[in-house]
């Protein structure tokens, strides 16, 4: 690859998760460790998917990379690896119980419902040099696979 078509590569990554910062902008993040204080299961079955452990399958220079960095990590390095506000939005504002008891509220407060336009436009896409197709309904399954087992009961 040629170094023009990196750095374009980089301006790309960089533009696509602006829009998602953006819409950050007010809300501050609190990592994983605080969803799972209320959300167990679901922080359970995350844990032991590719999100989870996404910054540590980059190599060393790949950490510094922002194409690399943009997709494997939740607001950069601060937060390694796909998280949950990495999907749902930075969730300083909707993490009281009171808010997230309410689904207008929390949406009103910052959280984001991902869907299959979200996720397309923010990593899963032909900009990633590993791309190998997207299936968000099979994908939100192995992220959250507590689902898989509750739909099959």
């Amino acid at each position: 690859m040629t170094r023009f078509t990196t750095l374009l590569m980089g301006i790309g990554f960089s533009v696509v998760c602006l829009m998602p910062a953006a819409a950050w902008a007010d809300h501050t993040f609190i990592g994983a460790e605080k969803c799972k204080m209320c959300h167990r299961l679901q922080y359970e079955s995350w844990a032991v998917t590719k999100h989870a452990n996404t910054w540590t399958a980059l190599k060393a220079n790949e950490k510094t990379k922002v194409e690399c960095v943009s997709c494997h990590s939740t607001n950069g390095a601060e937060l390694p690896s796909v998280q949950c506000e990495a999907c749902h939005g930075a969730g300083s504002d909707y993490k009281a119980l009171a808010i997230m008891k309410n689904r207008g509220k929390a949406i009103a407060a910052g959280l984001i419902l991902p869907d299959e336009a979200y996720c397309t436009s923010k990593c899963h896409n032909p900009k990633s040099q590993t791309f190998k197709g997207f299936n968000f309904r099979a994908a939100v399954l192995k992220v959250h696979n507590h689902k898989v087992s509750a739909a099959s009961k």
